[in-house]
């Protein structure tokens, strides 16, 4: 399910307790509707909003968090890619081929992951299935180094390969991370009675229906953000691609 839809069901979720409590107040006796009763409805509201904002907050900082965890992983590996590709260059003429593998690696990962066009397949997917890293150190063991400098140099560019392949992996294992489905039933759940509260005791004019839906499509946009920053590689809010693209520009120069 992704983000966006889950988006609409929280909305519709929350209004829904918007026109249950405005049923509940055509329905209930009027000393049920009493200034007492009024309090302690308002009380236990009060309350429900509290936790509701600290959930909210606590995981739309997780969510941000994370975003920017994979954010700042694919800014480093551009940096790397570009150093890798000097020390190649650095080498010598035999690294020809490695290079260019190299080159060919990072432009197919930037079209599965940022695609010009939909393709169906899920940008994560498709970057899980690539193994052009695995080529490239394939390509670098079968180099023979003739000098010390050389020798020197191939084996930073192997570390250089072995720590871009385990952060492509560490990127993939973290986009793994997501909101269980009873959290977020549990968390619509609380959404849904604190707005039915209001309901309960909000007149039943157009202009307070109105503001009401505007906030629960608000809420929802929270949980719907939620979502799409958790989901960095694959979601309608992705991480930049410009160190990557930066990264390419450089290559084979």
């Amino acid at each position: 399910m992704n983000s966006l839809t889950i988006g609409l069901i929280s909305a519709g979720c929350i209004f829904g307790g918007v026109l249950l409590g405005l049923l509940l107040r055509s329905l209930l006796p009027d000393h049920h509707l009493r200034d007492d009763s009024k309090d302690t409805v308002k009380l236990g509201a009060g309350m429900l909003a509290t936790l509701v904002a600290l959930v909210l907050g606590l995981l739309i900082g997780s969510a941000k968090s994370s975003f920017d965890t994979m954010n700042a992983g694919i800014t480093q590996s551009g940096a790397k890619i570009i150093l890798l590709d000097r020390l190649l260059a650095t080498y010598g003429p035999e690294t020809k081929a490695v290079r260019e593998q190299l080159r060919r690696s990072v432009a197919a990962g930037i079209e599965m992951v940022w695609p010009e066009e939909k393709t169906g397949l899920p940008g994560l997917t498709a970057f899980e299935r690539a193994n052009g890293m695995e080529v490239v150190q394939a390509k670098l063991r079968e180099l023979t180094p003739a000098t010390d400098a050389q020798r020197q140099l191939l084996a930073q560019a192997q570390q250089i390969s072995g720590e871009l392949l385990q952060a492509r992996w560490l990127l993939i294992e973290q986009a793994q991370n997501a909101l269980p489905l009873p959290f977020l039933v549990v968390l619509l759940f609380w959404l849904t009675m604190l707005y039915a509260s209001f309901g309960l005791f909000a007149p039943g004019n157009a202009t307070v229906i109105t503001v009401l839906l505007i906030c629960a499509v608000s809420v929802s946009a929270a949980i719907f953000l939620i979502f799409e920053l958790n989901r960095p590689l694959s979601g309608m809010i992705k991480v930049s691609s410009a160190p990557m693209l930066k990264a390419l520009e450089h290559l084979g120069q």
